[in-house]
């Protein structure tokens, strides 16, 4: 992939991470204002450049490090608290700059809060099935990156780069997992799925998963074929498993589950159990959970509210245990519901 596209894919990944949006241009229905920030001293932390920030920027900033508590259940004081006095906790520093990115980014305090919470709080780590889906990486990998997306969706083909460069560029510490999730309101998303799923059970699901992305417009039953005789694929094999009832069961088991973990849009991200933030840098999310900084330095170690041990993600994410049918392996969504 060139810098250039590089760059383009992360502008838009920002138009989207910011406004919240969704295939049929809904937001994501947080349109609250930003309250105006507590009168607090400007806060000036080691390892923390603020000097980007507007003044407006600064206070706001400082006010809400002044106020969020660190995220380690033993540290109870503020973030610049921990940060300043160099506590135990190591997720203090990242905490700042997590905060830091969202004032930069323009998101209103009560985004700034809930996505705060929603990456640091204990109680925000959800069970997410793996096995039985598509997956790339090892299998003791300790973080689990899962999926949930449409083909067609063109949110999802504009964060596909994204996520193939982070599975190849940590193809020794994260597991990426594909659910299928097609949406009503795109009339190929389904035939796109069971087409993902019958390479799939010919050991080529991530070249198709890379070919339909590439060619969301082009869906039709034709395409679907042709790319599957690009793949190599016996297409008489590929159209059976299409209409198989293993590929209906396996999108309403990923559908039941995107169910009850009220996946609201697609493409919708979990990182060991936690919802992704598209305001986030993926790959500093993934460090931290590795317990590094953004230079894949180790972070001075915590007593509570460490980084994900490797090989703990199974704690996290619990099985289901279903099996593909051959017993293989391999920001702005689209709403769930309305699928438009």
């Amino acid at each position: 992939m060139t810098a250039l596209h590089l760059k383009a894919t992360a502008l838009l990944l920002l138009a989207f991470g910011s406004a919240g949006s969704t295939c049929h241009g809904q937001s994501s229905g947080n349109e609250a204002a930003s309250k105006d920030p507590q009168t607090t001293p400007n806060v000036e932390l080691p390892g923390i450049d603020t000097s980007a920030l507007t003044p407006r920027e600064r206070g706001e900033w400082s006010s809400y490090v002044s106020e969020l508590l660190a995220p380690c259940a033993d540290t109870p004081v503020p973030i610049a608290q921990c940060v300043k006095e160099n506590r135990s906790c190591s997720r203090c520093l990242p905490a700042a700059k997590y905060v830091l990115k969202g004032v930069r980014d323009g998101m209103t305090r009560e985004q700034i809060e809930k996505s705060f919470h929603s990456r640091f709080d204990a109680d925000k780590i959800k069970s997410v099935p793996i096995d039985g889906s598509p997956s790339r990486g090892p299998e003791s990998a300790p973080v689990v990156v899962v999926e949930f997306a449409d083909f067609e969706c063109p949110f999802c083909a504009m964060y596909a780069p994204v996520l193939e460069k982070m599975a190849d560029d940590h193809k020794d510490t994260v597991r990426f997992v594909y659910k299928f999730l097609p949406l009503s309101g795109h009339p190929h998303g389904d035939p796109a799925a069971r087409a993902g799923f019958a390479a799939w059970q010919q050991g080529k699901f991530w070249e198709m998963d890379h070919k339909l992305f590439a060619n969301r417009d082009h869906l039709e039953n034709s395409d679907l074929e042709s790319y599957a005789k690009d793949l190599g694929l016996d297409l008489a094999k590929f159209r059976a498993d299409m209409a198989s009832q293993a590929a209906t069961d396996r999108i309403a088991q990923d559908r039941k589950l995107s169910d009850s973990l009220l996946v609201q849009g697609t493409p919708t991200i979990y990182i060991n159990g936690r919802e992704f933030d598209a305001h986030q840098d993926i790959n500093e999310w993934i460090g931290l959970e590795l317990g590094q900084d953004a230079k894949g330095k180790p972070l001075a170690p915590a007593s509570s509210g460490a980084p994900v041990a490797p090989g703990s993600a199974g704690a996290l994410l619990k099985a289901d245990g279903g099996k593909p049918a051959d017993g293989g392996k391999d920001g702005g969504k689209t709403d769930a519901k309305a699928g438009k």
